[in-house]
């Protein structure tokens, strides 16, 4: 493998060459990706195997499928979105023409994370790719059978000089970021996207944070309960809770939360039986560390009303719903990122707005409820990312709805044609014919003409 420095340098002048920018190109590349995609199904289900102890089938339910979905999406749309767009133009230019005419921005870096090591490192690639940039990829080590297939998947399909992955070597990490890049997308946690955004302001490089933080999940009393608990549940334990948009946390009517606890409670067992250690159906916790902090977020065992058994040797933590718990809690007091769900209940919508309100602007938002006007007050008067109302998880699988985050939980949006835009600087042009020229404008400024400007701009 190159040095990093080297890489970027060959990335760079393949991009002078201006063969990225060619529509068919960029087509037949990601045609390429797709294929490549399909062809190492096999070894990326083993990888996440290794890795989570993940299920074949939310590999290509969260992995594969919807990846290779996007980039069908971006293939049947592309030429559309590489066309010169025609913007109107003020009277004030009257007979010129305004275009924004859409270019790449270079050669960019995507560093992923460990949570879903595929989908959230090649979606943006799709991106970079589908805007006619070279791509230099920095996976997450801490999925590291997944990193290596990575690896071995660009390094057949790909030339280094235009996509590229990074393999783990000592300092790495320091050398992707004292790079100069076009573009950086990051993928991972508040703390180390300021370091991300830090890197990135010494060369004033463009960024997109896809970030996280504590998303909340609202249950209104007018619900169906069944349904409410099933989707909650698929939402939150899916990938065993390491999915930075999973609801965080439950704010549920004071009036159904015992009601909602049994319903969670035999859903889960539908789920995953009597004994989740034993279903082939749930995931592993990454590694260690990872699970250490999960430990120490499930706090004293008198506020576990469902699961709380966990297993560091296999990083097997049990499916957990926590009641009575307080803001004090420890699963209160950050993104906890795994398999525990802690429950807290309101008596007005007012206060359960204020108990959003109480975090940072999260990633995601959920709402339960039958009544339009809850749920239409719920997201006028909080801040977030997206979300769903009587749904978890799926906003992010639209090409339609642009994801990511707001203040703290990220900046910056991909998916569908925002990935085109995200990785796409959009130059703005006017075209003036040369008659009429407008004399007025010139000097030497007439007395007269001062009241006609005045006129024109209504002052």
């Amino acid at each position: 493998m190159e040095d990093i420095h080297t890489l970027r340098e060959k990335q760079k002048a393949f991009f002078a060459t201006g063969k990225t920018g060619d529509l068919k190109f960029r087509i037949q590349q990601l045609k390429t990706l797709r294929k490549a995609l399909v062809a190492y199904e096999n070894r990326i289900i083993g990888a996440l195997m290794k890795d989570f102890r993940k299920p074949p089938f939310e590999t290509i339910t969260t992995e594969i499928g919807v990846t290779v979905e996007e980039i069908d999406y971006v293939v049947k749309h592309l030429k559309k979105w590489t066309k010169p767009k025609k913007v109107p133009t003020p009277i004030l230019h009257m007979f010129s023409k305004s275009r924004l005419y859409p270019e790449p921005y270079g050669v960019s870096l995507v560093v992923g994370t460990w949570n879903y090591p595929v989908q959230l490192v090649i979606a943006p690639v799709v991106g970079s790719m589908a805007g006619g940039n070279c791509t230099i990829i920095k996976p997450s080590f801490s999925a590291g059978a997944t990193a290596d297939v990575l690896y071995d998947m660009i390094n057949e399909y790909f030339s280094p000089e235009y996509l590229a992955v990074v393999k783990k070597t000592p300092g790495v990490y320091d050398q992707v970021l004292s790079e100069q890049f076009d573009y950086i997308f990051f993928t991972g946690s508040i703390g180390v996207g300021k370091t991300i955004m830090e890197a990135a302001s010494r060369h004033l490089t463009p960024v997109t944070l896809e970030l996280g933080g504590k998303s909340p999940c609202v249950v209104d009393e007018n619900v169906h309960l069944k349904t409410t608990a099933r989707r909650i549940l698929w939402g939150k334990f899916l990938n065993a809770g390491q999915t930075c948009i999973a609801p965080d946390y439950l704010v549920v009517h004071k009036n159904i939360k015992d009601e909602l606890m049994t319903a969670l409670g035999d859903e889960l067992k539908t789920f995953y039986g009597t004994d989740p250690s034993k279903s082939a159906d749930y995931c592993r916790i990454v590694n260690q560390r990872q699970f250490d902090k999960l430990v120490e977020m499930l706090g004293d065992s008198e506020n576990v009303a469902i699961g709380g058994e966990y297993d560091r040797e296999t990083l097997y933590f049990a499916p957990t719903v926590l009641h009575n718990v307080n803001w004090e809690h420890p699963s209160m007091k950050d993104e906890i990122f795994g398999p525990i769900l802690p429950v807290l209940t309101y008596e007005t919508l007012d206060e359960a707005i204020d108990m959003v309100k109480n975090y940072t602007k999260p990633l995601a938002l959920y709402v339960f409820t039958r009544n339009k006007k809850t749920w239409k007050r719920i997201i006028n008067e909080t801040s977030f990312g997206g979300g769903c109302v009587n749904e978890t998880l799926s906003h992010i699988v639209s090409p339609h709805l642009p994801f990511g985050g707001v203040g703290h939980s990220g900046m910056g949006r991909y998916h569908g044609k925002s990935s085109f835009d995200t990785f796409t600087n959009y130059k703005s042009v006017l075209k003036k014919p040369w008659f009429p020229d407008l004399f007025l404008r010139y000097p030497p400024y007439k007395k007269y003409r001062f009241g006609l400007l005045k006129k024109y701009f209504r002052i």
